[in-house]
């Protein structure tokens, strides 16, 4: 009776735990620390040399991430899952800066003529060692169960062209509004969002996953039917919302800065 009590016991604390999520507060405290808001908050810059000083911490969580199990990952609810893979996205992909930092100007200086960074396999995940595409083009593109668009601001490559590293973990309780927020930011940024005349110059993250935006997600169906789900961000008065209900008004795409989005 002892055994099986115990045998329960043990059952029980497996089911609590993953119910319970997974801890992001090494990551949490990682961030609130060495990433530093700029422009009022619409980009952020990494301290990179504070992070490799806290690279024990850094470790530390990313051993943690590596040890979750499919099985237990797959009792996750959809936000837990999101946010996990969110912020094991952009954790690893500090460690991949911090891997050779500081003799690095932009990401894309890692990887060779065959090879890019995002298809360099390096990261233990759910019972495989995958690479930062695996993880976002597979787990999250990939996958039928997430179809939320705003997770393109939320990925960060390390780039001054990117949307932010948020200076806090993604977490289920709070993920919609830190999505929300994220894209607000974004779209507010006239460094990557602009009205020019009568085209509306946007990020190439638009041109690069065009069709991501145009799944229906809140009922947009098109780009421009997105982008005026945004419009107090984007700053665009009716005549304009309309026209991109319509699609029918320009869209244009400006140049990514590729270059490494760390402190002076």
């Amino acid at each position: 009776m002892r055994r099986f009590l115990v045998v329960l016991y043990f059952m029980l604390s497996g089911i609590s735990a993953q119910a319970a999520g997974f801890d992001h507060s090494d990551w949490n405290a990682l961030l609130k620390k060495h990433v530093e808001p700029i422009r009022d908050g619409l980009a952020t810059q990494v301290d990179y040399a504070g992070m490799a000083a806290d690279g024990a911490q850094l470790k530390r969580y990313l051993a943690a991430t590596s040890i979750v199990s499919r099985r237990t990952f797959d009792a996750w609810s959809r936000g837990r899952q999101l946010a996990f893979l969110i912020n094991v996205y952009n954790a690893r992909t500090v460690e991949l800066i911090l891997s050779v930092y500081p003799d690095i100007e932009s990401i894309k200086d890692l990887g060779s003529l065959f090879r890019s960074p995002w298809k360099m396999r390096f990261i233990p995940l759910l019972g495989k060692t995958r690479t930062l595409d695996d993880i976002e083009h597979g787990l999250i593109r990939g996958s039928a169960r997430y179809n939320d668009p705003r997770v393109h601001f939320a990925l960060n490559c390390a780039s001054i062209g990117c949307p932010a590293l948020r200076p806090d973990a993604y977490t289920a309780e709070h993920l919609d509004a830190q999505l929300e927020d994220a894209a607000r930011r974004f779209l507010s940024d006239r460094t990557r969002n602009r009205l020019e005349g009568d085209t509306l110059m946007v990020s190439s993250i638009f041109k690069w996953y065009r069709e991501d935006f145009a799944k229906g997600w809140r009922g947009a169906t098109s780009l421009g039917r997105f982008l005026s789900l945004y419009h107090q961000s984007l700053d665009l008065d009716k005549r304009t919302v309309n026209r991109l209900v319509s699609d029918d008004f320009d869209i244009e795409f400006l140049d990514y800065d590729w270059r490494l989005n760390r402190t002076p």
